[in-house]
């Protein structure tokens, strides 16, 4: 007896399938030449903030990133924002010609003292994610290298947070009901450098006979002086904000209880008018007047940039915790040496 063979699917059906059950974002891979291509680019046009593109492969849970260009200084006439738009049409052209990875798996940027978390970066993220399923922002902070750490980290959004983001609704109910803090805005994806078997033989040709370099002896720099105090001054500034934001939130809930007794007034005035008709034999009135503006709800203020700020002061925190507690190590160690 012969069973009816099952129907064959196509590419295009096999590969939407597979794309439905991928596996979430594990790991970004990126190369060694693309971290020195973007810490070059960073630090030569630091303080300013610099952007680029990322290029690579999606596979499976990994992002690989093989490749990198920098974007030209934005700026807002819209003549140059079109002439960076075909300056980045034809870098890939180009790529493409010379048989290298163009396809785009996000962008990279730099930060200063990681004041990174903003509407912007947020818009750029959502912008992304209409063409691309999975990409991913590099930050790259040079002042925070400075003190002798790589300052690099790997983020996307959360998909809870795009899902609210998109529908524009950031009450108090809807974060309740997606059970959405603020820590759940970014995930940080850990990030593995790669090179090949070829540049790993060269940089171990490359590498000193010295077992101390001069990077080993940044690290025991004593002075934290300035970059402490720009933490200090961007966290008061934070704080500043937060304030502002929850005085919007207090003027908001004081107008709603306001709004509140009013319609509990009103509403006891026309039940005692609607005994009144009713003891006349006269046909009560609706309790609730749709036209009248004490009826209409007051419109909840966003808690996005309050969930934005309270996510830089984390970071402040906790690059001032970092710094201070190397600091104590460095200089318990100079005391013991001095006293060697």
């Amino acid at each position: 007896m012969f069973t009816a063979a099952a129907p064959s699917r196509s590419f295009l059906q096999v590969a939407a399938t597979e794309e439905a059950v991928a596996p979430p974002l594990r790991v970004v891979q990126i190369e060694g030449l693309v971290i020195l291509k973007i810490i070059k680019h960073c630090t030569e046009f630091s303080p300013a903030l610099v952007t680029g593109q990322l290029l690579g492969l999606d596979v499976g849970s990994v992002l690989e990133v093989t490749n990198c260009f920098p974007f030209p200084i934005r700026e807002e006439d819209e003549e140059i924002e079109a002439e960076g738009a075909n300056y980045q049409l034809e870098m890939m052209r180009c790529l493409r010609e010379v048989n290298v990875d163009n396809n785009t798996v996000g962008w990279y940027q730099s930060t200063l003292l990681g004041s990174f978390q903003t509407v912007e970066l947020i818009e750029t993220f959502m912008n992304y994610q209409e063409n691309i399923r999975r990409c991913v922002c590099i930050i790259y902070d040079p002042s925070k290298s400075n003190q002798g750490v790589l300052a690099l980290k790997a983020l996307k959004l959360s998909d809870s947070f795009m899902e609210l983001y998109r529908s524009n609704e950031f009450n108090g109910e809807k974060l309740r009901e997606k059970n959405l803090s603020w820590v759940d805005i970014f995930e940080e994806i850990p990030i593995k450098v790669s090179n090949s078997a070829l540049v790993s033989a060269f940089m171990t040709e490359l590498e000193a006979d010295s077992p101390v370099t001069q990077s080993d002896y940044d690290r025991l720099q004593l002075s934290t002086n300035p970059f402490m105090e720009r933490n200090m001054e961007f966290l008061i500034e934070c704080m500043d904000d937060l304030s502002m934001e929850q005085q919007k939130f207090q003027f908001y809930y004081r107008n709603l209880s306001r709004q509140q007794a009013q319609q509990q007034t009103w509403l006891q005035k026309r039940r005692s008018e609607n005994m009144a008709r009713k003891a006349a034999g006269e046909e009560p009135l609706p309790e609730e007047d749709p036209s009248n503006p004490i009826f209409k709800p007051l419109p909840e203020p966003s808690r996005l940039d309050s969930f934005l700020i309270t996510n830089q002061v984390s970071n402040y925190c906790n690059q001032i915790n970092s710094v201070a507690g190397q600091s104590f190590s460095r200089l318990y160690l100079m005391k013991a040496l001095h006293e060697n």
